[in-house]
């Protein structure tokens, strides 16, 4: 399965401005600091959140991001395509009619990877951001 840091930190993210989301704007420093992700890259990732409408910017010395949409409406695949992230368990594209190994028909195999694909997009679009934030207050009690 191929997921990238930049999906993997941008949910991170998310889930520490949900977890955080009473104490007004949060910083990029904050959530640099508190998930140990590069502010450089934290930066990068909030200008795709930002422009995908799921965070919004607070300017002022007690500025910093807060979220655009209740968590309880932000499902995980949101974010993942917000940064131009897609789970992807195939070599090959399902468009194409060129097959896995860049041969003339789908690997053997073909159909079993299709359906893992199609398994965990489908949980990432059943699980909402407020999901997270509520599995890890319940694990820190």
């Amino acid at each position: 399965m191929k997921l990238t840091t930049k999906g993997r930190y941008a949910v991170m993210a998310m889930a520490d401005l949900a977890l955080f989301k009473d104490k007004g704007p949060i910083s990029l420093t904050d959530i640099s600091i508190r998930q140990n992700i590069s502010l450089a890259y934290l930066e990068q990732i909030f200008i795709k959140l930002k422009q995908e409408n799921l965070v919004k910017s607070v300017r002022g010395a007690k500025g910093g991001y807060v979220l655009d949409v209740p968590p309880e409406e932000i499902k995980i695949s949101n974010i993942i395509s917000a940064v131009d992230e897609e789970i992807k368990t195939l070599n090959c594209k399902k468009e194409s009619k060129k097959g896995c190994n860049n041969k003339s028909s789908k690997c053997i195999t073909h159909n079993l990877w299709d359906q893992l694909d199609q398994h965990i997009n489908s949980f990432f679009e059943k699980v909402k951001l407020q999901d997270l934030v509520k599995k890890n207050q319940t694990a820190n009690k």
